[in-house]
């Protein structure tokens, strides 16, 4: 009897040893697991490199209060949360191959000897955050590339008739600001770039995405081959799909950027309806995916920063998604380029800021 109760304090020790053990090991892999998705954020001060010289930022608003629902009539003027300011959002995302290594080139990337940003899209969040726009920039644009910070330092010099994605590829990210901020006449708030490789690993992170095409698919550039209808695409193939152009339509970028817009709405469906806290693996996989193909501006370079805007971004539902295209014409100099369909370019830019 005495040795069994011996035991019992010795076993109970045993599992506080275990339980306690198994907890500091959890505490010190999330930690490990916060470090290392913060270490994969590249960032750029897209701020300090182009100081004032910019379109205004959106006015800061305060959105209405809230009352509680227990809260008498003489108490309603008193929130029980109180708001906190917001404003309408404009952030620039590129998709690009600009870092090289294995993982791009085998996804048809860029080398070590340049970059390219196949799409750009200006993402507009209203103040409420309730429903968002994102308006595609055709890459064949022909625009006025303005003198721009060079990346080894000094500056470059201005360029007229440019092709709209030569800014990045000879001034990078903030060359690639300014210009769409001249472009447009509105602030680009954030910037995010997402490599080839790591819009691979999302989608099979997410274990793929749903698209519908209503013709044939036939492109060796991209090397994507699908037939009419309804297919679950992988990685490599939902890249291929939004690089196609050759497959599809006249084979201009016009045709490119309606499937890349559809891309983009069956990712956010794919998002909304993945439940993807119903697995820690399965969350910091997508996490991890996200993170490492990501180079973003430094108000955006941290895993808090980017939970923020996350966060903020709740209320807008996938049908509050619209997708458009900045109006354009062809060009007079060039059949295979276009520039911007005024007025309608400018009154599309003007709602946005």
């Amino acid at each position: 009897m005495n040795g069994e109760k011996r035991r019992r304090p010795r076993r109970l020790k045993t599992a506080v040893a275990v339980i306690g053990s198994t907890l500091v090991l959890a505490t010190a892999g999330a930690g490990w697991a916060y470090w290392h998705l913060n270490q994969n954020i590249r960032s750029v001060d897209i701020d300090g490199a182009l100081g004032d010289d910019r379109p205004a930022r959106a006015p800061v608003t305060v959105p209405a209060a809230t009352p509680s629902p227990s809260a008498s009539p003489s108490a309603s003027a008193s929130p029980s949360v109180s708001p906190s300011p917001a404003g309408a959002l404009n952030i620039l995302v590129l998709g690009s191959d600009s870092r090289s290594g294995a993982a791009n080139s085998a996804l048809g990337g860029g080398d070590s000897s340049g970059a390219r940003s196949d799409t750009a899209m200006v993402v507009h969040l209203n103040s409420d955050r309730t429903k968002a726009t994102v308006v595609s920039i055709p890459r064949d644009t022909l625009v006025t590339r303005p003198s721009c910070p060079a990346p080894s330092g000094g500056t470059l010099p201005a360029a007229y008739n440019a092709m709209f994605n030569s800014a990045y590829s000879v001034g990078g990210p903030v060359c690639a600001v300014k210009t769409v901020e001249q472009l447009t006449g509105v602030r680009m708030d954030h910037y995010i770039e997402i490599d080839f490789s790591g819009f691979a690993r999302l989608v099979d992170a997410l274990g793929g995405v749903t698209v519908t095409t209503a013709q044939d698919i036939d492109d060796d550039r991209s090397h994507l081959h699908l037939a009419a209808g309804t297919h679950r695409l992988d990685g490599t193939q939902a890249l291929a799909f939004a690089r196609t152009r050759h497959g599809i339509g006249d084979g201009s970028d016009l045709g490119r950027i309606k499937l890349q817009q559809q891309l983009v709405k069956a990712l956010l469906k794919e998002v909304e309806e993945t439940d993807l806290l119903t697995g820690a693996a399965g969350l910091y996989e997508v996490a991890d995916a996200v993170t490492g193909s990501l180079t973003t501006d430094t108000g955006l370079d941290s895993l808090s920063e980017l939970r923020s805007l996350a966060q903020s971004l709740r209320g807008v539902p996938a049908d509050g998604l619209e997708t458009i295209t900045m109006p354009v014409v062809a060009a007079p100099s060039d059949p295979n380029r276009v520039v911007a369909l005024e007025p309608a370019a400018s009154r599309l830019w003007a709602s946005l800021r």
